[in-house]
Order: C-alpha cells, then sequence, then structure tokens
C-alpha cells in the first residue's frame, strides 16, 4: 500500500486542471486567429472588388484611345485628299474649301515628304524658328513618325508623289499620358490598399511579376519562391485591365496574423516552461524539507538510542563479570547485538553530513554484512557471495554501506517469505564495480518498478515503505552512484543492481 497515494490522486486532478486550462486558451487563441484570417480576406475581396470596376474604367479609356486614334488617320486621309485635290482644281471657291480644310489641322503633327525623302513642308510639329532650321532634328522626328504609323500617300501637280508621315496629336498624347499615369497609380493602389497584407500582381500568366508589396525580406530573389507559396495558399483575384489578357492578384496572409498563428503555440511553451519551473521549484523544496525530516529523525533515533545503549553496555559489562550461573555464549551474542547497535547509532548519526569515504575491499564489506544477517534470519534462506577474481576496492562508508546491503537483504527475505537463496555478484568495470544482489523471491511488476524507491512504496502491511529509500540515498547521494532494479519477474525473483566507483 503506497500512503502517497492521495496526494498522487491530488497531483494528478491539479495537472488534468491545468490541461483543461491550457487547452481552453488555445482553442480560444486559434478561434480569434480564425476570425481575424475571415476578415482580412474578406477585405481582400472588398478590396479587388473595387479593382474590377476601376480596371473596367481602365479598359474604356483603352477602347477610346483606339476610336480617337482612327479618327486622327481619318483626319490626315482627309487632309491628304485635299491637298492633291488643291493642286488640280481652278475654282477658286474650291480651292478656298481645300485650304480651309488644310489649315484646320491645327494639331496634328505632320510631315511631307517627296522623291529621295526630302522634307519640303511640315506642320504642327510645336517648333521654334531656330528648331525649324534644323534638319537633322526635322529627321529625327521623321523617323519617329515612320515607326509609328504607316504614311499616306497623294499624288500633285504633274504627277508628283509624296507620303504624309504623322504623329499623334497633342490632345491625344495629353490624354494618353493621363490615362497611362491613371493605370500606374491604379498599380501602386493595389499594394497601398492592400494594407499589410502581402500582395503579388502579375499577368495572365501568374509568372511574370508586375508589382509586389509588403513582402518581408524585400529580397526580390525570394519573390518567386513566396509566389509559390501563396498560389498554394490563397486562390488568385482576377483583374481585367485590357481587352486581350486578365491579370492575377496573389495574396497571404499578413505579418500579424501570421505571428499571431503561432501565438497559441508560444503561449502553449511559455505555459509549459512555467510549470516545469514551479515543478523544479517544488521539488527542489519538497526534497529539501525531507532531507531535513531525514536529517531530524535519524540525528533524534541516534540520539534516543545513546542513553539506553550506554546503560546496556554497562549491564552487559556487569554480568560478565559476576559469578552468575549464564552461558558465556549469550553473554557473547548480547556483545555482538550491542555493538550492532553501536553501529546503528552511528549510522544514524552520520545521516546528514558529510561521509568519510575510504578505499575499502568490497567483497570483504559485502561478507561482513551477510555473516552477520545469516544468524538472524530464517535457516531455510540459503545465502551466495561469489568472490570475484580479483580484490576490488571502491570508496566506501562501510557503515552506511551495510545498512544498504542489510535493506535489500531484509526486503529479500520477507519476498521469498522466509524461503529461498540470496546470491550476490560482483562484475568489475574499468572505472565501477556492479554489485548485483539476485533472490529467488515474487518479483516486481513492471508497473511497480519505477516506484520502488519512492517514499511510502511497500508491499508489508506494517511497512512505512522507507528502507528502498533510504538506500538509494545512501548510494547515490552519499557514495555517487547507482542502484536500481536490473531484472525482475513475478514468480521467478529479482535483481538489485549497485554501481560504485573505484
Amino acid at each position: 500500500m503506497n500512503i502517497y497515494s492521495r496526494k498522487q490522486r491530488w497531483k494528478l486532478i491539479l495537472s488534468l486542471i491545468a490541461l483543461v486550462i491550457v487547452s481552453l486558451s488555445i482553442w480560444y487563441s486559434n478561434y480569434i486567429v480564425d476570425q481575424i484570417s475571415q476578415e482580412e480576406k474578406q477585405k481582400v475581396k472588398l478590396w479587388a472588388e473595387a479593382i474590377k470596376s476601376k480596371a473596367e474604367l481602365v479598359n474604356y479609356t483603352n477602347s477610346l484611345f483606339g476610336d480617337i486614334t482612327i479618327e486622327e488617320r481619318k483626319r490626315i486621309e482627309i487632309w491628304a485628299k485635299a491637298t492633291r485635290r488643291i493642286a488640280y482644281t481652278n475654282d477658286d471657291e474650291d480651292r478656298n474649301f481645300y485650304i480651309e480644310l488644310i489649315s484646320s489641322n491645327t494639331t496634328i503633327p505632320v510631315i511631307a515628304v517627296g522623291e529621295g525623302e526630302k522634307i519640303f513642308t511640315h506642320r504642327n510639329l510645336m517648333l521654334t524658328p531656330e528648331q525649324e532650321k534644323d534638319t537633322s532634328l526635322l529627321r529625327s522626328l521623321l523617323n519617329q513618325m515612320k515607326e509609328k504609323y504607316p504614311p499616306i500617300e497623294i499624288e500633285t501637280f504633274g504627277g508628283k508623289k509624296q507620303r504624309l508621315y504623322y504623329n499623334d496629336s497633342k490632345i491625344f498624347s495629353d490624354l494618353k499620358n493621363v490615362i497611362e499615369n491613371l493605370i500606374s497609380s491604379f498599380i501602386s493602389e493595389v499594394v497601398i490598399n492592400s494594407a499589410s497584407v502581402p500582395v503579388i500582381f502579375t499577368d495572365s500568366s501568374g509568372s511574370n511579376i508586375l508589382e509586389y508589396g509588403n513582402i518581408q525580406p524585400k529580397d526580390t530573389s525570394k519573390l518567386p519562391v513566396i509566389l509559390e507559396e501563396m498560389k498554394l495558399e490563397n486562390e488568385p483575384i482576377l483583374v481585367d485591365l485590357n481587352n486581350e489578357h486578365q491579370h492575377q492578384i496573389f495574396y497571404k496572409n499578413s505579418v500579424i496574423l501570421t505571428r499571431l498563428k503561432y501565438f497559441p503555440y508560444i503561449q502553449f511553451a511559455v505555459i509549459a516552461l512555467f510549470l516545469l519551473i514551479s515543478y523544479y521549484l517544488f521539488s527542489t523544496s519538497r526534497n529539501a524539507e525531507q532531507n531535513q525530516v531525514w536529517v531530524g529523525m535519524a540525528k533524534e533515533t541516534a540520539h534516543q538510542l545513546g542513553t539506553p545503549l550506554s546503560s546496556l553496555i554497562a549491564w552487559k559489562e556487569y554480568l560478565a563479570t559476576k559469578d552468575i550461573n549464564l552461558d558465556k555464549k549469550i553473554i557473547v551474542e548480547i556483545g555482538k547485538d550491542l555493538n550492532r547497535l553501536e553501529t546503528i547509532t552511528e549510522r544514524f548519526s552520520k545521516i546528514g553530513s558529510i561521509p568519510n569515504l575510504k578505499p575499502e575491499d568490497i567483497y570483504a564489506a559485502v561478507n561482513d554484512s551477510v555473516n552477520y544477517l545469516k544468524s538472524r534470519v530464517s535457516n531455510n534462506v540459503e545465502f551466495e557471495v561469489v568472490p570475484p577474481k580479483d580484490e576490488l576496492r571502491v570508496g566506501l562508508n562501510t557503515s552506511l554501506f551495510g545498512w544498504v546491503l542489510e535493506n535489500l537483504i531484509k526486503n529479500a527475505v520477507d519476498a521469498m517469505e522466509g524461503k529461498g537463496k540470496i546470491t550476490i555478484n560482483f562484475v568489475d568495470q574499468i572505472q565501477y564495480v556492479y554489485v548485483d544482489v539476485t533472490d529467488t523471491g515474487k518479483g516486481i511488476h513492471q508497473n511497480k518498478i519505477k516506484t520502488v524507491f519512492e517514499p511510502g512504496f511497500t508491499t508489508k502491511d506494517r511497512g512505512w515503505g522507507l528502507g528502498l529509500s533510504l538506500a538509494k540515498r545512501i548510494i547515490e547521494n552519499y557514495h555517487e552512484g547507482k542502484i536500481f532494479v536490473k531484472h525482475s519477474e513475478p514468480g521467478k525473483g529479482t535483481t538489485f543492481r549497485i554501481v560504485l566507483k573505484k
């Protein structure tokens, strides 16, 4: 029966309560993260709808540009026809009409060239008188017009042919610049309106990155990797910016939301660390308290034994000197028991003090303890101490070590119910010596092996469960060794192993 079972139940209850609190905290944190994530995605979707509306305006403007381009082409063709007709008409009224048509073109830049690409006239180039004399500048403007639109051919007086080259009008160019700035500001607005949400703006293929924002770090070489992560995380938002292709907007959770997702795990780690520190402090405090109790009990026991022991020694000496019909063997055995009591008193007095370890023959120390106990246990218990091949000397406090051995042997005798065999073997290692104590008792169940050294563990009806706990303290705290259950099998016996430094 374990006298600490009630405390263990309370520990289990408190652990379950702590687990429930931590689980609720993590669940609530995840709930908040999910809510923020939904709101963030909803904002991105609403923002995307606004983008689509603005994109329709951009598409309409592009369509308008196409219409204006066609209209300006028609105006140039009419201007060219008027130029050609004015050379063939003799009617003053018709000539005035054609001249008026030609003069009406005040916005579209035009350069007329004849044979050999010779420039003979130009119009609406917005040049100063000095610039008009600069033939290289005129040639440069002519080359720009050639790259922009195909020429319009006209036949003049005498069958000569001319070609008219033209460019966009100033009104058209200004309007186009305004629209291009609108598109540019629109792309920037994609980034600005996304707030803290990382976004990447791509073309219709979803591979060519046009713009990005709110992405850390700013290393552009990592953008393709981030883009792939976004593709796996969310479906892209399609935006139609022209009549040919649809652009795509990829996004992922904001940095704040990403950090918030890890918050429950950080919280759990902090709580776990707090619990570990609390447990360590509690365990340290409890061990210190137990040590004080151990030391206090041991000192008090040694003190209480001192007085009657001195009296018994005096009575023993008195009986030995008197002529009383008393078997001398009895006096000798009483002397042995009194010596044992002195040893026990010495053991208790050493608890809590730094032990004095001396190099001792481990085999001789074990033999002394076994020889003393042989005559004080059942005759049905057989002892076998297997001597090592060579002398093994280890640092020992023989009085305390003998106490450990007595506890192991007494427990073995109880486990065998007074009938069986106890075998003690020695194993010589390079730096250590193993002492194995084996009995043929009822053994220990596997689920109890880890608790046999805990204070309060006992299988006896009247036991306190302190023997093995005391043995563990003596070996580990005073001898810097180890003691553990090497092997145990129910119904066949148990082997305890003691590890001591050489």
